[in-house]
């Protein structure tokens, strides 16, 4: 239980960190560092521990240098209960080091099943039994599978970030449909704006925040202007192909309003050309801060121009 809504504390760790990036955590098996990998590759507990380790490496690296890290869950469940322990231990340390955690699970459903997703997962601390701070949410079961979220983001001060307009090439097969005077993602964006009226913080932002890639600067450009009151949060930056000028447009006038997410090209930043000759495989998380502070440096130029 927070006495601060989460958009308002994550615009304060915005302004100690200097830093609108969310370092994502998706710790791919195949990518890891040699001196991670596990002896055994057939078995799921091996892959928990080096998983687990890689990102708790990770946040120790970052927690000075970003406001936010974005697990992604389906790398945990992939190996099973062995493997959501391992996400717990990662959310518990990320807390711990004082960071914000959006755990990426786009969850949702009607009724007493959304209710249970949100109770499940919105909460730091011992307000849920997952203990992180926001939920990324699907949409697409409509305005009542979104209540229960709501709900529970006021009860225990965290937040949500419903999926609008997506980074990846086939999101606009659904988003992009024409709908009377408007398309799919903008109905999502007014419904999302809408949830956030009479609840904004200190900072002039409701609970509800929205994902819009980077991959796509016009939309988010105007997405910004439709819903004034909510955060975005922006995939697609580094290997998806967004830059630092593509999210610009996502931000308010004080620089706030929007983080963006990075992950493979900060956590296996041991693996591009620019940093392999510098630190190679052991020298993995030094990699991982000079990636990460290449990023804030990037965003910094955009958002003072």
């Amino acid at each position: 239980m927070h006495s601060l809504p989460f958009a308002d504390r994550l615009c304060q760790r915005i302004q100690q960190t200097g830093s609108v990036a969310c370092v994502g955590l998706d710790p791919r098996a195949n990518f890891l560092p040699e001196s991670l990998q596990p002896a055994e590759k057939g078995d799921p507990r091996q892959w928990a521990r080096a998983f687990e380790r890689f990102c708790i490496e990770i946040i120790d690296v970052v927690a000075d240098k970003v406001p936010v890290v974005k697990p992604q869950a389906a790398f945990f469940e992939q190996l099973g209960p062995v493997g959501m322990q391992g996400l717990f231990n990662v959310i518990q340390h990320a807390t711990g080091k004082g960071l914000l955690v959006i755990v990426d699970g786009k969850r949702n459903d009607i009724g007493s099943t959304a209710q249970a997703y949100a109770q499940a997962y919105l909460g730091r601390g011992s307000g849920s039994p997952w203990g992180s701070d926001a939920l990324t949410v699907s949409p697409y079961l409509g305005s009542d599978s979104l209540e229960p979220f709501l709900q529970q983001c006021e009860t225990v001060g965290a937040g949500i970030f419903v999926l609008v307009k997506t980074s990846n090439p086939g999101g606009g097969l659904l988003q992009d449909r024409q709908t009377e005077n408007e398309t799919v993602y903008q109905a999502v964006a007014r419904l999302v704006e809408g949830f956030n009226e009479g609840r904004c913080g200190l900072f002039g932002y409701g609970p509800v925040g929205a994902v819009v890639g980077a991959t796509y600067p016009d939309q988010l450009a105007k997405l910004r202007a439709l819903m004034p009151r909510t955060i975005i949060l922006i995939p697609g930056f580094g290997a998806q192909g967004g830059a630092a000028a593509d999210v610009a447009a996502g931000f308010d006038a004080s620089g706030l309003g929007a983080i963006v997410n990075n992950s493979r090209n900060l956590i296996f930043a041991y693996r591009r050309p620019e940093f392999s000759s510098r630190f190679g495989d052991l020298r993995w998380q030094d990699a991982v801060a000079a990636a990460t502070d290449q990023m804030n440096q990037q965003l910094r130029q955009v958002l003072t121009d």
